[in-house]
């Protein structure tokens, strides 16, 4: 549960837009694709923060589980109903991720508390986000993007709003925040591997042993 909040080019200006707008999948997916396509040779990591012991907070491994199932081909996922990312280990799955990936590009997922007007929002924007800020926990920060959904009221007695949220306003965000990163994974580019300086070195004698044995027709 977390607070609201590119390396090189003009950041981009958040966006905030409610689950029920019909045009909500379409105005999130546009912006997360202008957001990621700039650092598409690098791995894009979706790592969707909460537990499943707390409703208000499942949104994220709910996320997960939705995007576990739907064979994404540039997004690797981290946090789902069955291996959450939360309080307990997010600095370990944190390591995790630097192990596995080369200059990760993190969209971090969390739910988050606001005002009454607000419940069912979905926001995007640059920056990471607090995981646990709303619930008094410090945690490190993470992603160089977020995307968060509001689905209770802030301002008092967290821990219980967030058992008493109601599970079909979380599932309904979940649905339109799964939906949102599909499309942007069907629109980004394939991911090219890149050959290191020191596979170069290694590949040019051979490449200039066959040219000497090459005839020009």
């Amino acid at each position: 549960m977390s607070t609201n909040h590119r390396l090189f080019g003009k950041k981009s200006s958040p966006i905030r837009v409610h689950m029920e707008d019909a045009t909500a999948v379409k105005q999130l997916s546009d912006q997360l694709f202008n957001m990621t396509e700039i650092h598409s040779k690098r791995d894009l990591v979706v790592v969707c923060i909460g537990t499943d012991r707390s409703t208000g907070d499942s949104l994220g491994p709910l996320i997960g589980t939705k995007l576990e199932t739907a064979h994404l081909r540039r997004f690797h996922v981290y946090g789902t109903l069955e291996n959450p990312v939360h309080a307990v280990n997010l600095e370990n799955r944190l390591a995790e991720i630097k192990e596995n990936h080369s200059r990760p590009f993190i969209l971090a997922i969390d739910a988050c508390l606001g005002r009454m007007n607000s419940v069912g929002k979905i926001s995007l924007a640059d920056g990471p986000v607090q995981p646990g800020a709303a619930v008094q926990k410090k945690l490190p920060s993470i992603g160089d993007i977020h995307m968060t959904g509001i689905v209770n009221i802030g301002g008092m007695m967290e821990y219980f709003v967030l058992q008493n949220t109601r599970l079909h306003t979380v599932m309904q965000m979940a649905e339109t925040m799964a939906e949102t990163i599909v499309a942007t994974d069907q629109r980004l580019p394939e991911q090219i591997a890149s050959t290191s300086l020191l596979q170069s070195l290694r590949l040019k004698p051979q490449i200039l042993l066959r040219s000497k044995n090459e005839t020009p027709l």
